[in-house]
């Protein structure tokens, strides 16, 4: 099959879907690639990299959608809900696109998708079990996340992370919280932790604590009586009002020990859960810094604004979005391996087989022959039936 991989559009977005090294194991799969002329170059890989590696580049946008079976974007439609719409006019029926169309936000996007009946797979849709974690790129780009969370937070504050003995006398460890200890928040723990910090670490689910303290972090342990804290893909659950208060009572006075308090906390198509108040805010001590990654949601705190800096009563709260993107390097590099593998699995001999008793292929289904088939994202248009909705998201 010919593969097609078009300049990301999105202002901002550095990443590129593959990677030199990736068109190799492609190439291997019994593919061609053509990659649109520098659209590796933000992420530091020239188009002479591609060639070397088989790819061929194309200097016509139009021309590399017309001539691909499939087509390879970080960013699709959804994901990009602006430039994204003039891909729309470039993709021909039952052409295959594979990229991250964020449907669970955005489920009028996926419509629009099946409007040019090309068969579309998101991959944040990937099912949460052992075999797709090679796949899941929710998981690789949020470990880059909690990695460049930890930097962003280590340059604003006024205070060293590490503790130092030195003929001035000691500096004392700065003291950090990670909220949410999904990929993104164990990450971040890990990265604060070899800069040096304390670390505490809070989740909902009481199953994490062994995860957290194994890589050196203090569990923030708060008692449930409200049943389960996660659900089938392994995220948390809302778990009510009476939960929300108890939660705030125990927040309130941590939060107010910390220098950095670093907040992951997010449930897939639904706005953030806001954890740290207003009120908690005021209480942190001045030169305090927030780093929120679920700022693009809404913000686990009251006080976030999206991509911007703020400071409120001497507490510095960044709010940035697409992290991923900042490290753009090696996070193409680790989003392409998950294409690559995805591809793999989507192929057979060297063509499509779109096998509906595969589940990673069935939940990732988003559109086919001009309809919306992925269960859930129809239930969010008010739809019913299609596809298994029990996705990794």
């Amino acid at each position: 099959m010919k593969i097609g991989v078009p300049r990301e559009t999105f202002p901002g977005e550095r990443r590129v879907a593959l990677s030199p090294d990736a068109v190799s194991l492609v190439s291997k799969q019994g593919h061609t690639v053509a990659v649109e002329a520098g659209a590796g170059a933000d992420a530091g890989y020239a188009d002479d990299a591609y060639q070397a590696k088989g790819a061929t580049i194309a200097t016509d946008r139009a021309e590399l959608f017309r001539a691909a079976d499939v087509i390879l974007q970080v960013r699709g439609l959804g994901s990009n809900a602006d430039a994204g719409r003039a891909d729309l006019e470039l993709m021909r029926a039952d052409q295959v696109v594979i990229a991250s169309f964020d449907p669970l936000s955005a489920p009028q996007s996926a419509k629009q998708l099946a409007g040019s009946k090309v068969t579309s797979f998101a991959m944040e849709l990937m099912p949460r079990i052992t075999r797709a974690q090679s796949m899941d790129v929710l998981s690789s780009m949020a470990t880059v996340a909690g990695y460049k969370a930890v930097l962003l937070a280590a340059n604003t504050s006024p205070r060293m992370f590490p503790m130092f003995m030195t003929a001035a006398g000691t500096v004392t460890p700065a003291h950090v919280l990670i909220v949410g200890a999904g990929v993104a928040g164990l990450q971040a723990i890990s990265t604060a932790r070899r800069l040096g910090a304390v670390v505490h670490a809070y989740d909902v689910r009481p199953a994490v604590k062994e995860q957290i303290e194994s890589l050196g972090a203090k569990f923030v342990e708060m008692e449930l009586e409200t049943g389960e804290a996660e659900d089938k893909g392994g995220y948390a659950k809302d778990l009510g009002d009476d939960f929300i208060r108890k939660q705030r009572e125990l927040m309130t006075k941590v939060v107010a020990t910390q220098h950095v308090v670093i907040t992951t906390a997010a449930i897939p198509g639904k706005k953030s859960p806001v954890i740290v108040t207003a009120d908690m805010v005021k209480g942190m001590m001045p030169g305090s810094v927030i780093v929120d990654l679920a700022a693009e949601r809404g913000g686990n705190c009251e006080l976030t604004k999206l991509d911007e800096t703020v400071e409120v009563h001497g507490v510095t709260i960044l709010g940035p979005s697409n992290l991923a993107a900042t490290v753009p390097f090696h996070a193409s590099q680790m989003y392409a391996r998950n294409l690559v593998t995805f591809l793999k699995e989507l192929t057979k001999d060297g063509e499509l087989n779109i096998d509906m008793e595969n589940e990673v292929i069935r939940d990732t289904l988003l559109t086919r022959g001009g309809e919306v088939v992925h269960a859930r994202v129809k239930e969010l248009l008010g739809e019913t039936g299609g596809a298994p909705a029990e996705s990794g998201t």
